[in-house]
């Protein structure tokens, strides 16, 4: 559970927990880097919570150790040519949530959250087919970029909740961008090298990449019908 606390020209943001059922806070103390690293420390979670997000960005990595031969995937001949594939994927992704992030914070540019929260389920299940049927090898990052446009306004809302401190609002989106760029790596630098040593095995080209894909597709497809028609289908 989220809680706000204003007090001045300050915010502080915490997230309460059945381990955290109570917190001391003193808004004396509170200051711009204070509030920095709170942002920092909330963006890193929503990450790690925010499962859609995470989907959207396995989905594009599981093809980064492989390459298309013939019709058909394959095991990719370096490390560096996968982490360069994915530099690119996740520096694109980074780019384009960062700028309608900071366009929907700064009431710039706005997007109903229904909206919103459907276009993000339907990236989720674009981004997973791809793997079945790949468009876009080769050009993912151009698919990171698009569709983290619209996974933008879903991290804004987020921020909306956390809420902005007129006095640091810099501060304020440059932690939270920030800390979405750390979950994302955390996320990266967990799964790259486990995936590339897996890379040349069936267990990867058809049970991982394969199965793995239509499961992410089932699950956008459910959070997809939910969101877009306002319906529960998983209690």
């Amino acid at each position: 559970m989220l809680r706000l606390i204003n007090h001045k020209d300050a915010t502080i943001t915490s997230i309460f927990s059945p381990e955290q059922a109570s917190q001391e806070f003193v808004v004396a103390e509170v200051n711009k880097w204070q509030q920095f690293s709170d942002y920092i420390f909330h963006g890193i979670w929503h990450i790690w919570i925010g499962f859609d997000h995470i989907l959207f960005l396995l989905s594009l990595l599981l093809p980064a150790v492989l390459v298309l031969k013939m019709g058909k995937w394959d095991a990719a001949s370096s490390f560096k040519a996968a982490a360069i594939d994915v530099l690119k994927i996740v520096t694109a992704f980074t780019l384009a949530h960062s700028i309608t992030l900071t366009l929907a914070a700064l009431n710039v540019l706005t997007l109903p959250t229904r909206l919103v929260e459907s276009a993000i389920a339907a990236s989720v299940i674009l981004a997973a087919l791809n793997n079945l049927f790949p468009l876009f090898q080769g050009r993912r990052w151009m698919v990171a970029f698009a569709f983290g446009l619209i996974h933008g306004f879903g991290f804004a809302s987020v921020l909306a909740d956390l809420g902005l401190p007129q006095s640091a609002l810099v501060l304020a989106l440059l932690g939270f961008n920030l800390s979405v760029e750390i979950g994302q790596l955390i996320i990266v630098a967990g799964f790259l090298p486990l995936a590339y040593l897996l890379r040349r095995h069936w267990l990867y080209q058809r049970a991982i990449l394969q199965v793995g894909s239509g499961l992410i597709i089932l699950i956008a497809l459910v959070w997809f019908i939910e969101r877009a028609f306002n319906m529960r289908l998983v209690s």
